[in-house]
């Protein structure tokens, strides 16, 4: 059992002060005013020093295990060291609830990644899929990303859905000429960044990926019907027009992840997509393929939820980036990474908010003497997994 005294609680609907907080049975038990928990022996008291208390953060699109795994192109790291050594950082910065999104991905003509490989993503969900029975820091989750033209792997996201490892699918289609990559230009720029190569060289590029084949609309309707029968949530990604949100929205998806524009995001949002934009995004003050800049569409109230991507320390930044560079209401931010992904994925029961009965999940945030934001401690389940203490 603990007793977080002196912290400022963000809760659903405003910031605590002189409340205290007591975790007993792994879960948030209790929430009153200063003094009116009687503890006894058995209860280990925690003064948060004034910083906020918050709920854990729930990252649920992040392809950043891919770089731990894999931190060279030439290089692949042990799997299970990469998972030990990744949760160890991720609570760092508050990321109690991880959907590890690793690509089911054909091929890419910007550098090769073998922790893409078919039998190294397998790996990947095997380990995710263990920690669930074995001691473990954070919450580790699958989110499965399939790029719609490999139609090799479609039988085995069927497989991994069948077997409950999947615990969110988002469809992509990285092709030029659309989506992410719908401005030709940014195209060439960016695979010219990675190889050396001619125009020509990247003109026979676009067009191979342009004719190439893709899974059907039925195809990818029996993935989403597999998934919502199971409470899986199922996204699209990098919608880029009217059209492609009306066939995503037809087939059951839920999630909007990084729509190109302010105007699909509205559309998205009016239709009743959970939106999504990259936390990076908001830090860089514009998206790095010259899309939608977060902040904006942020400011705009067409984006619910903010994901690091892959750069995890963004989800606590760009939080308070939001609130004090751009004056937005820190309880609502603090929902971007929080409650608003858990509804998305359906957690929202569990965890996602201070709120009597639900998962500890919490983290204490202090601020240094030049305002820099900190995670100075770490619940997960009601455990206190990390308490750092900053010195003069």
């Amino acid at each position: 059992m603990f007793l977080i005294k002196n912290g400022r609680l963000i809760t659903e609907e405003a910031i605590l002060e002189g409340f205290d907080l007591l975790i007993a049975d792994n879960k948030i038990s209790r929430i009153a005013r200063s003094g009116e928990i009687q503890t006894g022996y058995n209860v280990e008291v925690i003064d948060a020093l004034g910083g906020y208390v918050s709920p854990g953060f729930i990252d649920i699109h992040s392809d950043y295990i891919e770089h731990m795994a894999a931190p060279r192109p030439t290089t692949l790291m042990d799997f299970h060291l990469s998972l030990r050594e990744t949760e160890k950082q991720l609570i760092t910065h508050g990321i109690t609830t991880m959907f590890h999104s690793l690509s089911l991905y054909k091929s890419s003509e910007y550098e090769y990644k073998p922790i893409r490989e078919p039998e190294n993503v397998k790996q990947f969900i095997d380990l995710i899929e263990e920690t669930h029975y074995i001691k473990h820091l954070i919450r580790h989750r699958f989110h499965a990303r399939f790029e719609i033209d490999n139609t090799e792997e479609l039988e085995n996201l069927k497989k991994y859905i069948d077997e409950n490892k999947v615990h969110l699918v988002s469809f992509m289609d990285h092709s030029p000429g659309q989506g992410q990559y719908r401005h030709l230009e940014i195209y060439r720029s960016t695979v010219k960044s990675y190889n050396n190569i001619s125009d020509e060289a990247i003109d026979a590029i676009i067009h191979r990926h342009q004719v190439k084949d893709k899974i059907s609309i039925d195809d990818m309707r029996e993935v989403a019907n597999m998934a919502t029968e199971r409470g899986i949530a199922v996204a699209s990604h990098d919608d880029d027009s009217l059209e492609k949100l009306e066939l995503v929205k037809s087939i059951g998806t839920t999630i909007s992840e990084f729509p190109i524009t302010l105007e699909i995001a509205k559309k998205a949002k009016e239709m009743g997509l959970y939106t999504i934009a990259g936390a990076p995004n908001v830090l860089l003050g514009r998206s790095h393929s010259g899309n939608l800049s977060a902040a904006e569409a942020i400011k705009h109230g067409v984006i619910d939820i903010l994901c690091s991507d892959y750069y995890p320390a963004a989800l606590l930044h760009s939080i308070f980036n939001l609130t004090e560079n751009i004056g937005l209401d820190l309880v609502e931010m603090m929902k971007l990474v929080t409650l608003n992904p858990a509804k998305a994925v359906k957690l929202e029961n569990e965890i996602g908010s201070i709120r009597e009965g639900k998962k500890a999940d919490l983290l204490i945030i202090e601020r240094l003497a030049d305002g820099f934001p900190v995670i100075t401690g770490v619940f997960v389940d009601g455990k206190l997994i990390q308490k750092t203490n900053y010195r003069i």
